[in-house]
């Protein structure tokens, strides 16, 4: 995949382009992202904000290396299905986009 089909695929599931990066925020607070995807120019990298408010990579992937699911569900390579609790984020940051 390449940085704009993974920004097309995130915008599609719920994700909202916070402070540059395609961001999944918590629900009561719609402007804080704790999940983003930084797409540089060779690869892309999944960070959490730390309650600090620092960020951490816990996942990273060359844009050769992540392939689109057949479904349209989370792209393969990248990490995102080792996140627990991440398919409910986007299901709420989803709802609040359409409700909201």
């Amino acid at each position: 995949m390449t940085a704009e089909e993974l920004t097309a695929w995130a915008l599609k599931t719920g994700w909202k382009v916070i402070g540059g990066h395609p961001s999944l925020s918590k629900p009561n607070r719609p402007g804080d992202a704790i999940v983003r995807l930084v797409l540089k120019a060779t690869v892309v990298n999944v960070e959490i904000r730390k309650p600090a408010g620092k960020w951490e990579k816990v996942f990273g992937a060359a844009y050769g290396d992540v392939e689109a699911d057949e479904d349209g569900g989370t792209p393969h390579g990248l990490g995102l299905e080792k996140l627990p609790g991440l398919s409910k984020l986007m299901q709420d940051n989803r709802d609040a986009a359409v409700f909201g």
